[in-house]
């Protein structure tokens, strides 16, 4: 079961904007299934086949410290080691993601790794949680409807409100993914009370959250500011190097410089400005050594451009 990116092109823009706006805590399931380091193999193995699932987390003192695949419990039967404790067989490598993350992180991690799931810790490191494809998949569609619902009955109630000149500026910092993500909500929330419409929104909300989350993975950190006023909404965001050296490229669709890391992540798929252009009405980029200044700006007398 595949879920779409929350980077592709072909992706509806609600739907990009609703997987960047949801946290993995949101979607994950808590109703978690463990073991610890002395079960053996064989308890494992019936702990999957009763509740019909293909890995089981193992803990310690709420801490995961490995895990056990249904391919682990294959190899133990064929190899005659099914009675050993779990610890002599876990897989310590993990790719795991933290609650606070953006749901976008965990989608693009699926479509990186063939895994099922994802183990979800919180700020303490402690499993929490359990993140699948069909957790996200179920909850963008219960989303989904609430926002038809929404939809439905706001539809004929709407009335435009006059909307007041002024700017709001938001600091970005390098690699904190935990709260990255929380300015463009921010964002969406004053403009929703302006009356505009969910399309525009939708429009600006997406390019607010790709420009804050290329502050966060590629500088050294910069701000985010916000000018509303009643003709346009202009985005700014300025970081400090080490700017793109070849800004041609970056603006080709799956150009990344991205660091492994941030690849692990499930950044620097090379879309973002990209997109950010796509759903702007006008778009200007420069950049240098010191760092980055891109200018978007989104008229209000424009509010359906896809």
């Amino acid at each position: 079961m595949n879920v779409l990116p929350s980077n592709n092109e072909s992706s509806p823009l609600a739907l990009i904007e609703l997987i960047q706006r949801l946290r993995i805590k949101d979607v994950m399931s808590s109703n978690l299934i463990t073991a610890d380091r002395t079960t053996t193999m064989k308890e494992i193995r019936f702990l999957m086949k009763e509740n019909k699932i293909s890995g089981v987390p193992i803990i310690n003192r709420k801490r995961l410290v490995g895990i056990i695949t249904i391919e682990d419990i294959m190899n133990a039967l064929s190899e005659g080691y099914i009675d050993d404790p779990a610890e002599n067989h876990m897989s310590k490598s993990m790719i795991v993601m933290e609650e606070e993350m953006p749901l976008s992180m965990a989608v693009e991690a699926f479509e990186k790794y063939s895994f099922n799931r994802f183990p979800v810790l919180n700020e303490k490191k402690q499993l929490i949680g359990i993140i699948s494809n069909r957790d996200i998949t179920n909850k963008l569609l219960m989303e989904m409807n609430k926002e038809i619902r929404k939809l439905e009955e706001t539809l004929y109630t709407e009335t435009e409100k006059d909307i007041e000149s002024h700017q709001h500026r938001f600091p970005v910092i390098r690699h904190d993914f935990n709260h990255a993500g929380k300015a463009s909500t921010e964002i969406k929330k004053m403009l929703k009370d302006t009356g505009l419409e969910n399309s525009f929104i939708r429009r600006v909300s997406v390019a607010a959250y790709e420009l804050e989350m290329n502050q966060a993975a590629h500088s050294l950190g910069g701000e985010l500011t916000c000018k509303i006023n009643p003709e346009r909404i202009e985005l700014i965001a300025k970081d400090k190097g080490p700017g793109i050296p070849d800004i041609e490229k970056a603006m080709q669709e799956g150009f990344s410089t991205a660091t492994e890391w941030i690849r692990s992540l499930g950044f620097g798929a090379g879309m973002g400005l990209p997109n950010i252009k796509r759903v702007s009405d006008e778009f200007i980029i420069n950049s240098d050594g010191s760092g980055t200044e891109i200018h978007t700006t989104f008229n209000i007398n424009n509010p359906d451009k896809e």
